[in-house]
């Protein structure tokens, strides 16, 4: 009898990392190398991609390394596979759906848990809960019930007032399961009977007592819908503009200038030339430049980041704020900062004129831009000179204007550094930044589609060096790992790029995605392609979006998206936590080896990737909003647009004048146009006309719904 032949199959990088994982609990006793592992899982994935994944399960210590390129399970660690315990108990962040069920996000597990309606507890979307789980025998997925709810989302919301006989209760407004909260006459600020207001939920009641309780923070006028949604936006992602009492009470310590004590024992970096480059509205000023010329043509090149740390002390009120919300948040019509103003904009902000205290990363670079060492540690410095980015870049562009053989020197090796960057493998992430012009009242007016120029990317490169070079710098120190916040990423999801493989055919572009290197050569042909061809560009948020996204973690894996072994974030810390943590953690072991409890380190890492989620997601709403706020006074005008998607219900278009995106629904259009089983193409089934993904239409906008964020447009036949 023959034997019988598998079709092997391509997993993509998250389910490649389960199967070897699950492979290695099954075989305990197996000692396993890439190719072995391939052929018992019977996957066509690369060797590469394998060994990969392999790397990932050893650095996170679920296999050990034997020796010829094999590994074991490390059975101190491994656990069963959870599709084989009957109940357990999880802790996880709630996903709702439309339907008003949820799902149980879990680190580690290969599937989400299903929570019906009913077992939800009060539970809300984001919420952390603690669930019992059961896997039912033959079921793929398994359901559970919330048994306690650890963490709301929640911390304030917006809704109307309404006063009843002995308080008042607010309905929440944007929120996806309807929810009321009640107002103690003292706490409603002055609200009158159906005001609109901020809430900030000081009790979310307990056991069989579900009443939740708020005091009115802010009265919104009825008419500034601007501030209506923003402030729906911000409080359904979880974020709050107003700090704590304690927070404000711990500020009124700190002093409103440097002192002169703080700056003993720094090194003195006051007389070097040095300066800050900022897009023309920024207020805080995380990172600065200097330069400066040695004998036998060595430049020293030092770049200064703002010490949050020597002001945000741990477990203070402060340090517990900025923890929690572990990032600023960055609408188009305001900055919620992590830090209060005090710090973020005053004393920690590298503000030109004035002495400011500093974490800096020094490189000496020899005559051809090559690093020959390296210094980490505090100074003081002395910012000569605040450019915008547009000013940096007319004096780099006309050669002539203040600093400008600094500028240009830095230029130089900056290019020499973003030269090497893309030849060791990182991918260029080149996209467009959508920026709007706002009059007093913060309604668009212009919008502008910013592109990068040399001045951003100087700044860049030199962020990515210290970057880098501190993740290496720790990473490398000790033969003994010491725990670090690292920012990794993960290889692309293949499923995803097999999509965008055939939008780029669509439009005669050949998009490789059979190994992790031909993934960065297609992304990066894609980049130069698309400054010539309009279509094509539609193609490179979908392909960053086939990326896994970036995240915090002691597990170092590397970053694929920059081609680096070590990466961390330093660079930004008025701004982001994950850089105060940095900070400490290099000050720490600069001169000696401390070792923080990796368990705990890695339970903020994972924290502060929540937050920032959170916080795209807000960024991103509010841009959709102000795109159709901007829109709202054109309706029935017509515009020249690019067919950016299909779904069974009509295509998609961006507006090329304005990069607005909106619905032509089927049933708008005078023919018969359906999706057909390629889904980036629609048929008109009686002449038999097709329209596809990257085609330039002519469409009239009908309806403009602010509160959902949605455009309806109509095709207008040419």
């Amino acid at each position: 009898m023959a034997k019988r032949r598998y079709k092997s199959k391509k997993v993509n990088s998250r389910d490649l990392k389960t199967q070897v994982y699950k492979l290695f609990l099954r075989l305990p006793k197996k000692r396993l190398n890439a190719k072995q592992i391939g052929a018992k899982l019977k996957i066509s994935n690369s060797k590469d991609a394998i060994q990969y994944a392999v790397d990932q399960l050893a650095a996170s210590n679920k296999i050990v390394f034997v020796k010829d390129d094999k590994y074991k399970l490390n059975k101190l660690t491994a656990k069963l596979a959870f599709e084989a315990l009957p109940s357990s108990t999880y802790k996880g962040r709630v996903d709702m759906t439309k339907q008003g069920s949820g799902f149980l996000i879990v680190e580690n597990l290969e599937q989400d848990l299903f929570i019906p309606r009913n077992h939800l507890k009060g539970a809300m979307d984001g919420d952390i809960v603690e669930v019992t789980a059961v896997f039912p025998k033959g079921k793929k997925r398994g359901e559970a019930k919330v048994r306690k709810i650890l963490k709301r989302k929640l911390s304030s919301v917006v809704g109307r007032l309404y006063f009843q006989k002995r308080y008042a209760l607010v309905d929440v407004m944007h929120t996806r399961n309807p929810l009321s909260v009640c107002i103690k006459p003292g706490d409603t600020m002055f609200a009158k009977d159906e005001d609109i207001v901020v809430v900030e939920i000081i009790s979310w009641g307990n056991g069989q007592n579900n009443t939740i309780w708020g005091k009115v923070k802010q009265v919104i006028d009825e008419e500034n819908l601007n501030e209506i949604n923003m402030q729906s936006i911000l409080s359904m992602n979880g974020f709050d503009s107003f700090f704590p009492q304690e927070v404000k009470d711990e500020m009124k310590f700190v002093p409103d200038e440097v002192p002169e004590s703080d700056k003993d024992g720094r090194r003195d970096l006051r007389d070097t030339v040095t300066f800050t480059i900022d897009p023309e509205t920024a207020k805080d000023f995380d990172d600065a430049l200097s330069i400066k010329y040695l004998p036998e043509g060595i430049i020293e090149v030092g770049i200064h980041i703002a010490d949050v740390s020597h002001y945000v002390k741990p477990n203070t009120n402060l340090d517990k704020e900025a923890y929690h919300r572990s990032t600023s948040v960055y609408l188009v019509d305001r900055t919620i900062p992590m830090l209060p103003e005090k710090l973020s904009n005053s004393l920690c902000s590298l503000n030109p004129q004035v002495d400011r205290l500093s974490f800096s990363a020094m490189f000496l670079f020899d005559e051809k831009y090559k690093i020959i060492d390296r210094w980490f540690g505090k100074s003081v410095i002395y910012s000569d000179k605040r450019f915008t980015y547009e000013a940096a870049q007319e004096i780099l562009e006309s050669g002539e204007g203040e600093f400008a053989k600094e500028l240009s020197d830095l230029n130089a090796i900056a290019k020499k550094l973003r030269k090497k960057k893309f030849k060791n493998g990182a991918i260029n992430f080149d996209s467009d930044e959508i920026k709007f012009k706002l009059d007093k009242n913060s309604k668009p007016i212009e919008l502008i589609v910013k592109r990068r120029k040399e001045a951003h990317l100087l700044v860049e490169d030199f962020m990515l060096l210290a970057n880098k070079e501190v993740a290496r710098f720790i990473g490398s120190k000790e033969e003994q790992e010491i725990p670090f916040v690292y920012r990794v990423h993960d290889l692309p999801d293949t499923d995803r790029l097999v999509d965008i493989s055939l939008f780029a055919k669509e439009l005669g572009f050949n998009f490789k995605y059979q190994t992790p290197q031909e993934v960065k050569e297609s992304i990066n042909a894609l980049a130069k392609a698309a400054k010539k061809d309009e279509a094509l560009k539609l193609l490179e948020p979908l392909a960053i979006r086939a990326m896994s996204k970036a995240i915090y973690t002691t597990n170092n894996i590397g970053h694929y998206g920059l081609g680096f072994q070590y990466y961390g974030h330093f660079t930004s810390p008025i701004r982001r936590y994950a850089d105060v943590l940095v900070h400490r953690i290099l000050e720490a072991n600069i001169e000696k080896t401390v070792r923080m409890v990796k368990g705990d380190l890695e339970i903020k890492c994972k924290h502060i990737s929540s937050q920032e989620k959170k916080a795209t997601e807000a960024e991103r709403d509010s841009v959709k909003y102000k795109k159709v706020e901007f829109m709202a006074n054109r309706i029935g005008e017509e515009f020249e647009a690019i067919i950016s998607g299909m779904i069974e219900r009509g295509i998609f278009v961006e507006v090329k004048e304005t990069k607005a995106e909106g619905l032509i629904q089927f049933s708008r259009m005078t023919n018969d146009y359906s999706q057909t089983e390629n889904k980036y193409i629609v048929l008109d089934r009686t002449t038999g006309q097709k329209l596809k993904f990257g085609d330039t239409v002519n469409v009239r906008l009908l309806e403009v719904n602010l509160e959902d964020k949605l455009l309806e447009f109509e095709l207008v036949e040419s």
